[in-house]
């Protein structure tokens, strides 16, 4: 039951209203400010029942001493007729209603019902709070945009179901974040969760690094070891970059896939193995299928649930979380204290294509947080690829991106140079012009003077 704490100088009104509320509510009084906050500091009670005019005290007062040791408390104001104005002072203070005398017990009956609604709500809703940052602690996953809850809504349909996986995205945008969230939302979290990039390693490599082998298999198999599979036996295997796999190799895996069971090289026996296998790929796979670069019954053995990620530019809004998101992961690993972000570097970056997704988002702002000054990444920070999109394709023909240098040359003459040319190619566009050459306006306004640039 809820617990409430009667605060009135009058002791009939503490007891008359005690004896009404006692068999729904745990109850309790209090004559005096000083024994209320007492209770209160204590954390004895849920709602507080109490009067504007306690002697001498203002319950104004009060209110605010009771908000400053627990603001989310829940405060109903008593008052004489007088005083309604008070109380609705006291509502803009924080108090959730207020009630008149003498007290109608039908009116405070409802208003404790609805207060008892609030505080239910509220703890649903902290408790659904608390879920989600939770969760993104676990799965890493950031984001609210519609694409990103439908994923969290499909990791939460498939995390507790033996499927094979198949998750498909351009390369960052977080493809292995998912497999984890799969493998550490379910029931075999507390198993292993190993990872091998099949793009990563030779071919004639990755047989041995997914079976294993006995010793004396090969050349330089000096002693027995197991292979992926094994070691990820009652857990979560990923498989990255899949597409990459050798046809040959496909077939072993198939094998594995269909038999759960796996034969080292060398070795004349198959060990059952218990395993979930997660696979990503940035490549269509369906269209390898029908190239034959890619078996046919792998791919329907692989694909029994398929998860999509969006590239990060179908989901621009959620720039802004992700930016902090990293600024709090960097504050932290760099020992930084960047405590903002200006508004115009959240722009820029919101208009910039990022063609290598989340994980190119993490590198502009790691690095953005290295020339950071004065604890707010600026859009002077951002790379010129971001301050000035298609820079990158320009350098390639156009010759006014190069600054000839040459040997003895003086250093006001290379600055020059540099200061004409990067006007020249911004058009004349001096704020540009700065921030390319990471000086002040007011700073290059001086050496145009001092250098007579026209």
């Amino acid at each position: 039951m809820l617990r409430i704490l009667i605060v009135d100088d009058e002791p009939a009104i503490c007891t008359s209203l005690a004896f009404a509320l006692e068999d729904n509510y745990v109850v309790a009084t209090a004559g005096t400010a000083e024994k209320a906050l007492a209770a209160i500091s204590k954390r004895d009670c849920d709602i507080v029942l109490l009067d504007l005019k306690l002697g001498s005290v203002d319950g104004m007062e009060v209110l605010q001493q009771i908000k400053n040791i627990d603001s989310n408390i829940i405060v109903i104001i008593m008052t004489a007729y007088g005083s309604i104005k008070s109380s609705v002072d006291a509502i803009k203070a924080g108090a959730f209603y207020y009630l008149t005398k003498p007290i109608n017990m039908d009116e405070l009956d409802m208003l404790l019902a609805n207060a008892s609604d609030y505080i239910g709500m509220r703890s649903k809703v902290q408790y659904l709070s608390d879920k989600l940052t939770e969760r993104r602690d676990i799965t890493g996953i950031v984001g609210t945009s519609v694409s990103i809850k439908q994923i969290m809504s499909d990791i939460d349909r498939v995390k507790d179901v033996d499927f094979n996986v198949l998750i498909y995205g351009e390369s960052g945008t977080g493809k292995e974040l998912v497999a984890k969230a799969l493998h550490y939302l379910s029931g075999r979290k507390s198993e292993p969760f190993e990872v091998i990039n099949c793009a990563a390693i030779p071919s004639e490599l990755l047989e041995s690094e997914l079976f294993g082998y006995e010793k004396g298999a090969f050349t330089g198999a000096t002693q027995s070891k197991k292979g992926i599979f094994e070691l990820a036996d009652r857990g979560t295997l990923f498989l990255d970059e899949i597409g990459e796999m050798d046809i040959k190799l496909q077939a072993k895996l198939l094998r594995v896939v269909q038999e759960k069971e796996v034969a080292p090289i060398g070795s004349g026996y198959r060990r059952k193995i218990d395993i979930r296998i997660v696979c990503a790929t940035n490549q269509d796979l369906k269209k390898m299928v029908a190239e034959g670069k890619f078996r046919e019954d792998l791919y329907f053995r692989l694909n029994v649930v398929a998860i999509n990620l969006p590239a990060l530019r179908q989901r621009r809004e959620d720039i802004p979380l992700l930016a902090e998101h990293f600024v709090a992961k960097y504050n932290k690993k760099m020992a930084k204290q960047i405590k903002g972000i200006e508004p115009a570097f959240l722009k820029m970056l919101a208009q910039y294509e990022f063609k290598g997704n989340v994980r190119e988002l993490e590198n502009i702002i790691e690095r953005a947080m290295v020339f950071a000054d004065d604890g707010i990444l600026r859009v002077v920070n951002l790379p010129i690829e971001v301050q000035n999109p298609g820079i990158e394709e320009t350098c390639q023909t156009d010759t006014d991106m190069l600054i000839p240098v040459y040997i003895g040359e003086d250093l006001d003459s290379i600055e020059r140079k540099a200061i004409i040319r990067t006007l020249k190619y911004f058009q004349g566009d001096k704020a540009k012009t700065a921030q390319t050459l990471k000086i002040s306006e007011r700073k290059l306004w001086y050496k145009i003077k001092e250098y007579e640039v026209r």
